[in-house]
């Protein structure tokens, strides 16, 4: 039999819908969940079995998981998706809207650049991903979701979306004749995610959705060893870990227990919320 604690935390047979898939956050997500017994729909604008088997390793081949062609920012393509989603696996119980885009390190100088000189183009960009995808997902999802009388919805933000970049994280790379900051489309974008997630909580809440946001710090992800010295600055959590070249940065795995929370009935009288996953990064 099982105990309350195994009933709340349960996410067997439910199905929930994942973007972004395929990066190092979504494919840990999505190999728990199936492994936690859930059907899990991935949407990706560009679907390759490669691809897939490189994500999701051994899973890859669950019958739980439906990888399928989908661009968040384009509503019909996400109509499409959806009822290829419901013939498969029926009206989705969760939506994890974690795709998004980012200035990465070698991004090309004009987008690390001063911010008086940062291009509109990437602006529209992130912009169009990060705040338009996550929009037009909980329409279409949170649609179907509400109609069916339940839900949660799960926006993924970030530490930039709660407080402004540290540009002094970054000095070091200035120190030594680069011109980089980090740039504002993205800390923007994700600050937008918490007053969408909040509207979403009021207007489906006599549907019972629930909405709310998850906030993650930074992922190891063999950063610049000078910016893991001065991050691991930022990060009052110490942990004892055989691993030591990660300097306060978190693994996937750190974000799986706090998202199946959310979507779990253990979080069932929690929305409107942020859960901040950041190993104290906001706490002094």
């Amino acid at each position: 039999m099982s105990s309350l604690l195994d009933t709340l935390f349960s996410v067997r047979d439910r199905t929930i819908v994942v973007t972004g898939g395929y990066g190092q956050i979504g494919s840990a997500l999505v190999c728990a969940f199936i492994e936690a017994g859930a059907n899990v729909a991935v949407l990706e604008p560009k679907v390759t079995p490669l691809k897939t088997d490189n994500a999701f390793g051994a899973c890859a081949s669950s019958p739980r998981l439906a990888v399928i062609s989908a661009d968040v920012t384009k509503r019909a393509s996400l109509v499409d998706a959806q009822i290829e989603l419901i013939e498969r696996f029926g009206v989705p119980h969760g939506l994890i809207n974690n795709a998004a885009l980012d200035s990465p390190p070698d991004s090309p100088p004009e987008e690390t650049g001063p911010f008086e000189l940062y291009p509109e183009d990437s602006w529209d960009r992130v912009m169009d991903v990060n705040v338009k995808g996550v929009f037009l997902c909980c329409q279409v999802f949170g649609a179907a979701m509400a109609k069916a009388g339940r839900g949660s919805i799960v926006n993924v933000s970030s530490i930039y979306g709660a407080v402004s970049p540290d540009q002094s994280l970054y000095e070091y790379r200035r120190a030594r004749g680069e011109t980089f900051f980090k740039p504002v489309a993205y800390a923007a974008s994700k600050s937008a995610l918490y007053n969408l997630t909040r509207y979403l909580a009021v207007y489906w809440g006599a549907r019972n959705v629930r909405a709310n946001t998850v906030t993650f710090a930074g992922v190891f992800n063999h950063q610049d060893p000078e910016f893991l010295d001065r991050y691991e600055q930022k990060i009052p959590l110490r942990r004892k870990s055989e691993r030591s070249d990660l300097k306060g940065m978190a693994l996937p795995t750190d974000y799986v227990g706090p998202v199946a929370y959310l979507l779990a009935d253990a979080s069932g009288y929690m929305t409107g919320a942020d859960l901040c996953v950041d190993g104290g990064f906001q706490a002094h």
